[in-house]
């Protein structure tokens, strides 16, 4: 497209050329600053009006400002619905696991008396006032509560939930210990076998191999090759080893709470007095030391300074064990 342009009738025309694209720019260039004075005179007649409550502007201002502030409540109360929802199977979760926990309080040996005991951290912000109620759905119709009162009421709930889980982290822990406890006290209780074979001689009355009259066996005789491994039946400190005039090279364990175990007749001993031994360490060998008539381990249980019989201790062993000595593992 062109253009002529003359200024008086003996002057020579100017000729000005425009291709599609130049005039596409011009029109732009012509637009955007129209565009952007139409929406700052827009803006400022409309503050203007607002302000100063001209009838019809003012009152299409603020219906647009009711629909927005609608939409953003009808927004916040559909997500505090979803949060209460959450809340509420959290609530179901604690309830559910502090069940739980008194069954396995009940199985560790925990009297119910001991943790219900312990008290409920107060809820963060609470008042010493007694609070309850149900919590109203937010999409009931008959709610008419507002936002800030039902979001209250969620930041009420979730303080006492966080109460609720600070004391049931407590119950666990005392659970933990009690248990530990419990794994402690087995470790200390001599029920694994000293010596990996069968039992002789058990406990109770026999005839003396060296005598023959009834005498009473006040343990179990392991036969076994001298040099065969004797180990720790349960943890425990060393309280002897040394040469006794009927034992021979005699190991002594104490286990704690009165419980001690002997192993008696060993042909080395590994282990020296004060040394803290645990369950299944090797303390000893299989010998013939002292009053015995073969190699075998004389194995004993004193609670309290009283001999009992091992097999009540050791895992497997019922007080079914053999009675009948051994002609080679005697004493």
């Amino acid at each position: 497209m062109q253009i002529l342009i003359t200024t008086s009738v003996l002057s020579r025309p100017r000729v000005m050329q425009f291709t599609p694209w130049s005039l596409a720019v011009a029109l732009l260039a012509l637009l955007i600053p129209m565009m952007i004075v139409s929406l700052l005179l827009y803006h400022a007649v409309v503050l203007k009006a607002a302000h100063e409550r001209w009838p019809v502007i003012s009152e299409a201002v603020r219906f647009v400002e009711r629909q927005e502030l609608a939409q953003r409540d009808r927004y916040m109360r559909e997500n505090l619905d979803a949060i209460a929802v959450k809340v509420g199977d959290m609530q179901a979760r604690l309830l559910r696991l502090e069940a739980v926990s008194e069954r396995v309080a009940g199985m560790a040996g925990m009297k119910a008396e001991e943790f219900k005991q312990i008290p409920t951290p107060p809820a963060p912000g609470a008042s010493s006032a007694a609070a309850g109620g149900p919590l109203v759905g937010l999409r009931d119709p008959h709610n008419h509560t507002s936002s800030g009162d039902v979001l209250g009421a969620l930041n009420s709930q979730m303080g006492q939930l966080q109460s609720l889980s600070e004391r049931q982290s407590d119950v666990l822990t005392l659970i933990e210990s009690h248990l530990f406890e419990k794994k402690l006290d087995a470790l200390m209780v001599p029920s694994s076998p000293p010596v990996n074979g069968p039992v002789g001689s058990g406990f109770g009355f026999r005839s003396d191999p060296f005598t023959g009259r009834p005498a009473l066996h006040t343990g179990l005789d392991f036969p076994a090759e001298t040099g065969t491994a004797i180990v720790a039946a349960a943890g425990g400190v060393v309280l002897s080893a040394g040469p006794h005039p009927q034992y021979g090279q005699l190991i002594e364990l104490d286990h704690g709470n009165g419980l001690v175990t002997r192993y008696a007749h060993t042909s080395r001993m590994l282990v020296k007095q004060g040394d803290l031994v645990k369950r299944g360490q090797l303390i000893g060998e299989v010998g013939n030391t002292g009053r015995s008539t073969g190699p075998h381990l004389h194995f004993e249980v004193l609670v309290e300074g009283v001999q009992q019989n091992p097999a009540r201790f050791l895992q497997g062993m019922g007080s079914s064990t053999a009675q009948k000595p051994s002609p080679g593992a005697i004493r």
